[in-house]
């Protein structure tokens, strides 16, 4: 415990740690799921995507609709991954932000096939997109534990619905 500067006795708040970029790409590289973040219309909307770590870019596969044709807009796109280690309580959360574009060359869409990417999704996914960075931004952080928000109150018995 620390004393707090209202002189309180609280918990110590461990440190955010923000990730270099070097190591915001080896954690990309170790999980394979993201949400790709899109504009849509009037709003912004969330896909999950199976993606690959390429050179310094990010890509993904998908088939015709909303996703593609957002993601292939002129609005950048962003992407997030996280990860936790379950024994430690350590937590980590990247997002790449930049540009999409179709990966169209023929020995482009070839080296592609070649980083193995599989959606977990059945369907025709037959469309590579690449996102090219314009920034990538990480932190690492230890996980609240629940008690930490509990009060009297998440106790209290609530009104049933009828």
């Amino acid at each position: 415990m620390t004393n707090s500067p209202s002189g309180t006795n609280q918990p110590a708040t461990p440190a955010t740690e923000v990730l270099e970029t070097n190591e915001c790409w080896e954690l990309l590289r170790g999980v394979s799921v993201g949400r790709l973040a899109v504009w849509v219309d009037d709003h912004p909307d969330i896909f999950p995507v199976n993606y690959k770590v390429d050179h310094g870019t990010m890509v993904f596969r998908t088939g015709e609709g909303t996703k593609l044709h957002a993601a292939l807009s002129d609005t950048p796109v962003a992407i997030e991954a996280d990860g936790v280690n379950s024994e430690t309580g350590v937590a980590w959360s990247v997002v790449v932000k930049g540009q999409a574009s179709a990966v169209n060359l023929t020995q482009d869409v070839l080296d592609t096939i070649g980083l193995l990417l599989f959606p977990w999704e059945a369907g025709q996914k037959d469309q590579f997109i690449r996102i090219t960075p314009g920034q990538v931004t990480g932190r690492r952080f230890t996980v609240t534990p629940a008690v930490t928000w509990w009060t009297p109150l998440d106790d209290a018995p609530t009104a049933r619905s009828e």
